[in-house]
């Protein structure tokens, strides 16, 4: 009787720690062999077990417990993934959330790779351009020949009384991409749509690079009386054709999304010395000015004015350059600007084609100083002042007189 007390109370303790023991340990335990129907009475006997202890223990906290599984050795385990909340949306937040400019048709978008040139020149009829392009592995330099455009549409026009607008005056800007800066330009055809060129331009670049670059033609419409206006573009990614044996091409051409060409850049150093209160200027060169005579480029030259406050105090001016839209000045300028007065000076930097036969041709401006035009200019200014008596270098994109107007009072103050 002892004895069968004893493993009574073996078999109690047995039990007990096996249900103690959380179901992962259960999974480990020795006794692996035991088949589903016993595994299920013991499952019915823990269950009740549980239940039992729970109700001994009124003064426990009630614990809002989810039914617990156990699985089966062996069995194939069900993945439960717990379920997400989401957000309902009306038809209009379902709408909303599309972007309208990236479903946009566009001359850059994917889709003009599918079509033809017939195709491209009859949706956009911007005519067409002949080109060719060779490398010279000699040389180490890429040849770019244009030879001629047709069809090019007639200028649209205002004010028809300023010009002959039964034709346009094309000329074509060439340049490798991403480098917009280094770009050249054929010269100005008068007065027709089928223009002929015959123009050929080098590009001193490794024959790796260039099968990186893209050859980017703008077929441009000189206007001698606003800024000139894009007619169209082709482009060429030169990864795509046999460089070293060359070719030459039609291509049609397609909108731009820039419509008016770029004015130009000036290269400027400022320089400040506290102790003398002199502000000195250099006017270095300036790079693929707005081109403001047809037939031989520009004859470009910058004016600089100090404005103190709203008034302007001093005029000075470079040297006039012919014939070129790159022109190199290399001229240096000094103003009297005490310390204390330095806070409310302005630079005001204009570039001019000069004209004999009439007042001289607007190109471009930019204000540097307490009325800077923008960003670019403000941080050259800024960076003068943090600079202690060492000269500061910059490129500026020029502006448009109205764009200078709307923007800085300094450049309604000058001529």
């Amino acid at each position: 009787m002892r004895i069968s007390s004893q493993n009574e109370d073996k078999n109690g303790d047995s039990d007990n720690t096996i249900s103690d023991l959380p179901p992962t340990l259960q999974d480990v335990s020795p006794d692996r062999r035991r088949s589903s129907s016993d595994t299920s009475r013991s499952t019915y006997s823990l269950t009740r077990r549980i239940s039992s202890l729970e109700s001994r223990r009124p003064s426990s906290p009630l614990i809002d417990i989810k039914p617990i599984e156990f699985g089966i050795i062996g069995a194939k385990k069900e993945i439960v993934q717990p379920t997400i909340l989401r957000k309902t949306y009306s038809p209009d937040d379902y709408f909303r959330k599309f972007e309208p400019r990236l479903y946009s048709l566009d001359s850059n978008s994917d889709d003009m790779d599918s079509l033809t040139d017939e195709e491209i020149l009859s949706k956009y009829q911007l005519g067409m351009l002949h080109f060719s392009t060779q490398y010279d592995l000699l040389h180490n330099y890429l040849i770019v020949r244009v030879i001629e455009a047709k069809d090019l549409p007639p200028p649209i026009s205002y004010d028809g009384s300023r010009q002959d607008m039964a034709h346009s005056n094309p000329y074509v800007k060439i340049c490798l991409l991403p480098d917009q800066k280094n770009s050249k330009q054929t010269g100005v055809k008068r007065k027709t749509q089928n223009p002929v060129f015959e123009e050929r331009y080098t590009f001193e670049i490794p024959f790796l690079e260039a099968q990186r670059r893209t050859l980017l033609l703008t077929v441009v419409d000189f206007d001698k009386f606003s800024r000139h206006c894009v007619i169209g573009k082709v482009s060429m990614p030169l990864g795509d054709v046999d460089l070293v044996k060359g070719g030459h091409w039609w291509k049609a051409l397609v909108p731009s999304s820039q419509n008016e060409v770029e004015l130009g850049e000036l290269l400027l150093s400022l320089n400040y010395l506290p102790s003398a209160g002199r502000l000195n200027v250099d006017i270095i060169r300036a790079k693929q000015l707005l081109q403001t005579d047809m037939s031989q480029g520009s004859d470009p030259f910058v004016k600089i004015q100090l404005v103190h406050g709203l008034k302007l105090t001093k005029t000075k001016k470079t040297s006039c350059m012919r014939g070129t839209i790159d022109p190199f000045y290399n001229e240096s300028f000094s103003f009297k600007v005490p310390q204390e007065e330095l806070e409310n000076a302005s630079l005001v930097f204009t570039v001019y084609g000069h004209n004999v036969k009439s007042s001289n041709d607007f190109i471009g401006r930019i204000v540097i100083g307490q009325y800077s035009t923008g960003a670019p200019e403000s941080n050259h200014w800024r960076r003068m002042l943090n600079a202690h008596r060492t000269a500061v270098e910059q490129w500026h994109s020029l502006r448009s007189r109205e764009e200078c107007d709307r923007v800085s009072p300094a450049s309604l103050e000058v001529t």
